[in-house]
């Protein structure tokens, strides 16, 4: 390990062989920094990070530090990188958080150009190359092979499926289709331009199946398809009906009605979010208030106010599922089973109803 004096390297860091770690570097108690990786002046690792072979790390980037999150509470979570990235200066990437299932990981091979910001419980795949100030919110899946251009934002919960193209200063806040090029469009909108046919060729597809895939888009995204009065759910749906398509074309269209079939907003993993995603608050005749968070896919009705029990109203909630989901019960200001449930509203009260996806 070759490290500058003026370096700040914890003791109980575990630093591999053949490490550079330059001037004015910090690296914390808890890293883990494997073979073969280097550090330019005044970058930064901490928290519960590892990383893999051969990365990179430039000046400025912070790799590790605490998610900004207001639920995080200073719980241990982890940020797991794999081997052979390079983050640029003031490259950002953070750890999980508890709600989201503690832990964001980067694959091997991945470019991160000057001011990229990987947030919370991300799940960013290989061979991906995020160009300059993309920022990519809590909770994204990207999977491999993905690019994307300088400024573009993802909102929260999206996926972006593999081998798909971002223009720059896209505004992303659905899921994006694997093998497409997206880019902005009118206004905040952004929309399929294209497939990704640069992409594909130098990834190695062959000839044949970009030609499937150039089909499956004509028949999905073009603008003869859009004006054709038929719903795009129906379009995939007729795709995977027809049954001689390539692994691509189906891989392509189960992404598409993953999304329209659970996706919230145009996400699918909104549909699996751990925090609450639709509320309902009731302001009460005594000015308390009576609020609903629901978790996973249902709604929640509030009966008429009934009996009042020293001096307190008493309101009847039911939770009803939606299609291939279940009720398992309600917790916070009233915790159990019961379906329909009598709340007691003797104060400001708030109540989770849970719904999970039937296996």
């Amino acid at each position: 390990m070759s490290m500058h004096s003026t370096a700040v390297v914890d003791p109980q860091a575990q630093i591999g062989r053949d490490v550079e770690i330059g001037p004015c570097c910090f690296v914390g108690p808890h890293v883990v920094i494997h073979d073969r990786c280097k550090l330019h002046h005044h970058a930064a690792v901490e928290g519960y990070t590892t990383i893999g072979e051969s990365c990179e790390i430039y000046p400025q980037a912070v790799i590790g530090a605490a998610p900004q999150d207001i639920k995080y509470s200073g719980e241990r979570t982890n940020l797991e990188i794999g081997k052979n990235n390079i983050f640029r200066e003031m490259v950002t990437v953070h750890p999980g958080t508890a709600n989201g299932g503690g832990v964001t990981t980067i694959g091997d091979n991945g470019l991160f150009l000057i001011g990229t910001h990987i947030a919370h419980d991300c799940h960013i795949g290989n061979n991906c190359i995020l160009a300059n100030y993309v920022q990519v919110a809590g909770h994204v899946h990207v999977e491999d092979n993905v690019n994307m251009g300088g400024h573009s934002a993802v909102h929260h919960f999206v996926t972006i499926g593999k081998h798909a193209f971002i223009g720059g200063m896209t505004r992303v806040s659905a899921d994006v289709p694997p093998f497409m090029v997206v880019v902005a469009a009118r206004g905040t909108r952004s929309e399929v331009r294209m497939i990704n046919g640069v992409g594909l060729q130098r990834s190695g597809y062959s000839n044949e199946e970009i030609n499937s895939l150039k089909d499956a888009y004509m028949q999905i995204f073009s603008r003869r398809a859009r004006l054709s009065g038929v719903a795009i759910r129906d379009r995939v749906q007729a795709l995977l009906d027809a049954e001689c398509h390539s692994p691509n074309v189906k891989y392509l269209c189960e992404f598409l009605m993953r999304s329209f079939a659970h996706g919230r907003h145009g996400r699918y993993l909104e549909s699996l979010r751990a925090d609450p995603v639709h509320r309902d608050s009731w302001k009460i005749k005594n000015s308390r208030t009576l609020t609903v968070n629901i978790l996973g896919r249902g709604t929640v009705r509030r009966g008429n106010a009934g009996t009042t029990k020293d001096e307190h109203e008493i309101f009847e909630l039911t939770a009803k599922p939606h299609p291939g989901w279940a009720f398992t019960g309600w917790d916070g200001g009233f915790s159990g089973p019961d379906n329909p449930a009598n709340i007691i509203v003797d104060d400001d009260k708030t109540v989770i109803a849970n719904f999970t996806e039937k296996p």
